[in-house]
Formats: C-alpha cells, sequence, structure tokens
C-alpha cells in the first residue's frame, strides 16, 4: 500500500524506499532538504488518491537500476564490450551474456538470452545489440513482461522509459557509434517512469499478451 504523507522532512526521505512512490495528501508540503533526498534516490511523489490498486506493481520498470544484462550478435561484439566497460566505471552490475568472436549468430537467440533474464528479474534493465537493433528489439518483444525499444538518439531513449515503460533497449552496432550509443544508454538508464497514466496505460499493453 502507498504511504500518504501531510509533510515529507529530510528523516521522512531517508527512510523511503529508493524507487518508491509514495503520496502527498492535498495541501502537503516537501521541504527542500527532502525533495534533494527524494531526487537522489528515484522516489516519485504524486497527489493522494492517484495511485490505482489494481495497477500490479510490477509494470513500471525499475527507477534504480543496479544490474543490467547485455547481450551482442557476432557484429556486436566491439560495441558491447564498449558498453559493458562503462556501465561497470558507474558502479553497476553487469551480467555479461556475450557472444565472442566472428562466427554468426542468430539475433533471436541472443535477444531472447537478455529478455528472459529481464523477464526473470534476474536483472534490472536489459541491452541487446545486432546490426540494426530491429530484429533484436522484435524478438525480445515476444518474451511476456518485456518492452524492448530500438533507440537512434537520446529522445526516443528518454520517451521510450518515460511514456512506454521499455525494459530492454536495443541497439544497431552498424547505425551507431560507441560514443552515440554510450549517451543513450545513459539517458535511458536515468530516465523513470512516474506518472501514474502512463503507468496505466502498461495495463492494457499486459492484457494484450494474455488476450493471444
Amino acid at each position: 500500500m502507498t504511504k500518504v504523507f501531510q509533510i515529507i522532512t529530510e528523516a521522512d526521505a531517508r527512510q523511503i524506499e529508493r524507487g518508491a512512490t509514495v503520496e502527498l495528501a492535498k495541501g502537503g508540503h516537501v521541504t527542500p532538504l527532502a525533495a534533494d533526498t527524494l531526487r537522489e534516490k528515484r522516489v516519485t511523489v504524486v497527489p493522494a488518491g492517484s495511485v490505482d490498486p489494481a495497477i500490479p506493481a510490477d509494470l513500471a520498470p525499475k527507477a534504480d537500476i543496479r544490474r543490467v544484462a547485455i547481450v551482442s550478435d557476432h557484429t556486436g561484439v566491439k560495441l558491447r564490450l564498449a558498453i559493458v566497460q562503462h556501465l561497470r566505471s558507474r558502479g553497476l552490475a553487469v551480467d555479461d551474456l556475450g557472444v565472442d568472436g566472428s562466427t554468426p549468430v542468430d539475433y533471436p537467440d541472443t535477444a531472447a538470452s537478455v529478455a528472459k533474464a529481464v523477464a526473470r528479474g534476474e536483472a534490472d534493465a536489459g541491452i541487446a545489440i545486432d546490426g540494426a537493433g530491429i530484429g533484436s528489439a522484435i524478438a525480445a518483444n515476444k518474451v511476456r513482461g518485456i518492452r524492448a525499444v530500438m533507440a537512434m538518439d537520446e529522445t526516443i531513449a528518454r520517451y521510450s522509459r518515460q511514456h512506454n515503460g521499455a525494459n530492454v533497449l536495443t541497439l544497431g552496432s552498424s547505425l551507431l557509434q560507441p560514443d552515440a550509443a554510450l549517451r543513450i544508454i545513459d539517458v535511458w538508464l536515468s530516465t523513470p517512469m512516474t506518472e501514474a497514466r502512463y503507468i496505466r496505460r502498461l495495463v492494457k499493453v499486459r492484457r494484450l499478451e494474455d488476450s493471444f
């Protein structure tokens, strides 16, 4: 159950779980120091009564990403290794699922490995790389609970998380330079999905998964 606050102080903010959602009563107040702490902890504050208890808690992607699963096909090995190094330098745990070498592999197999890791809760988010990123997105989206997006720029990366709750990012190794890919990843990983109206729409996405 979402906790309702009349006022959120710095002491309150320190006690709230990272990535949580809390409700603020009408006329309520968040102190300036508390606001800074809530922002750092990626806590979402919404008006009291705006959280629908019927919405499953696992629908929105994790706001505080600690572990990332990543995979590439044979075309994306160099880009994947650069991303792994970058993520670990940020202090994130990385599950590198391969592949290595130039022997051709099929994107449905590589994308599935990351999608299943995210769907099982073994990783907070996933990244799959192939030549264009399109095939991996199509394959990953066949796994229940996965919302994969192929992003070519930072705007798509941000919207896919904020509006659509993407939990797997796919990249095209033939379309992106490493520095551009890293910028896309940084934006994607740091953008939470917080608005209740966007999260409610994921209920309809899940119903589509359940209807066929």
